[in-house]
């Protein structure tokens, strides 16, 4: 098998080979060349010690020298090297409490997690593949490489990346490897929230997000995200809903782009139905409240997870506002744009689509056809340039005070008093109408 390694790869690979050291590309890098995916990044193993590395390059970066790893750098251009290793034992479920350098190739290619990252190749000797990657990519299979027990308690971490590359590769995963999962899923607490984080991000913005009801069905979510649990738990005896709370996420999910502002908010938009259901006197679920509460959980879950501000207030935005059905009418859109913020637009509608094509049947084509109204009415105020925030007024506190109005609460009133006016009557968006308007409204009281 041949696979094309960049120049610079080439050129420290070779370098090593020439002072005597084995060296090869290693681990994702093969695996997406394999598979015909260009690798976002070039990992390199080898016999060298990270000492010798350094005195074998000019420019390199101590990234992680302990563990065996020293960032080359070729034009400017970073590309880890990392010495064959044998890890001690994992005490934190993540990382290796010492790891011992070693001469063997395999000693290093068998304490890595799945047998598609356990591969090796050099332009010399061609593909490594002493654990079956190859025809577990033909399979389309996630696979431990060893005994699954064995990776997953040496880092607990390995449990969720098994299900993101089923997620991103669209492949499964293997029988036994799948079954060492619930028994030590509980490890997962001792994991970080940031690298959950990364993990579940690549999870939700893959082509298939519905790998979650595979993190849920082995036990993950129960520690990290125990909302969801409650979610796929919570019936929806509604006539306009056909899943559980749980699976209509998973369902929008797979409605929207693999963005994780959007992602995120379809898994997150219906969080509080299991606390706000209520049922009528016909047996009818109802989840009064849920877009408000829901934002607010989902901003407590996305702060426990360790998520950047504007992720949190994008989501919570975006959920708050999910179920909002203004009149269609040109005054009451322009009041809904100014009420739920121009940044939420466009995304809004991806979420009301999806959000919609993740029910039932029942009157579907009434509110997709709602939602294309509401967006069309949205582009047609956004193309007129029509006044939609205090900034866009033709008018300023400067002006108001111009005309004798003092500065304070009463000239901030003024101008959202004006601000109202123009989203009802555009066309007076003018100093001159505006001014007399503040004017008129002095003069009568």
């Amino acid at each position: 098998m041949k696979i094309q390694l960049p120049e610079k790869v080439t050129f420290i690979i070779d370098t090593l080979m020439r002072a005597g050291f084995e060296a090869y590309a290693v681990g994702g890098c093969v695996r997406d060349s394999i598979l015909g995916r260009i690798p976002g990044d070039w990992d390199i193993t080898t016999s060298a010690s990270p000492g010798q590395v350094k005195t074998l390059f000019p420019k390199t970066v101590d990234t992680g020298i302990l563990h065996g790893t020293v960032t080359v750098l070729v034009d400017g251009e970073g590309f880890e090297t990392t010495t064959y290793r044998i890890d001690g034992e994992y005490e934190d479920k993540r990382h290796p409490k010492e790891v011992v350098f070693t001469s063997e190739l395999m000693e290093d290619l068998k304490r890595r997690d799945f047998t598609i990252n356990a591969m090796a190749y050099n332009e010399q000797e061609g593909l490594i593949d002493a654990f079956g990657g190859v025809l577990d990519i033909e399979n389309k299979i996630i696979r431990c490489v060893g005994n699954p027990v064995d990776r997953f308690t040496e880092d607990a971490l390995r449990m969720m990346r098994a299900v993101r590359f089923a997620a991103q590769l669209g492949f499964s995963i293997e029988e036994h490897t799948k079954a060492a999962i619930p028994g030590l899923a509980s490890n997962l607490a001792q994991i970080s929230a940031e690298r959950i984080q990364v993990e579940l991000v690549k999870l939700l913005v893959s082509d298939h997000p519905e790998e979650l009801r595979t993190v849920y069905e082995t036990g993950m979510t129960s520690v990290f995200l125990p909302e969801f649990d409650q979610m796929m738990k919570t019936p929806q005896n509604n006539p306009f809903h056909c899943y559980n709370v749980g699976e209509h996420a998973i369902v929008a999910m797979q409605n929207i782009r693999n963005d994780k502002i959007l992602r995120l908010t379809m898994l997150l938009h219906d969080v509080a139905k299991p606390v706000c259901r209520c049922t009528d006197e016909e047996g009818i679920y109802h989840f009064y409240g849920h877009p408000s509460e829901g934002a607010k959980m989902a901003r407590d879950i996305l702060r426990r997870l360790k998520f950047d501000n504007y992720t949190i207030d994008r989501v919570g935005a975006l959920i708050v506002w999910h179920d909002d059905r203004p009149t269609l009418r040109e005054a009451s859109i322009r009041r809904a744009i100014h009420r739920v913020g121009l940044e939420q637009y466009p995304a809004l509608f991806e979420v009301k689509r999806a959000d919609t094509l993740a029910k039932s049947n029942f009157k579907r084509a009434e509110k997709l056809a709602f939602i294309d109204a509401y967006e069309r009415m949205y582009c047609e105020i956004m193309d007129k340039r029509q006044c939609l925030t205090l900034k866009d007024l033709a008018v300023t506190g400067k002006d108001l005070i111009g005309i004798g109005m003092k500065p304070g609460k009463e000239l901030g009133e003024a101008l959202n008093y004006l601000l109202m006016h123009v989203l009802e009557h555009p066309e007076h968006n003018k100093p001159e109408i505006l001014l007399n308007l503040v004017k008129t409204t002095q003069n009568s009281e």
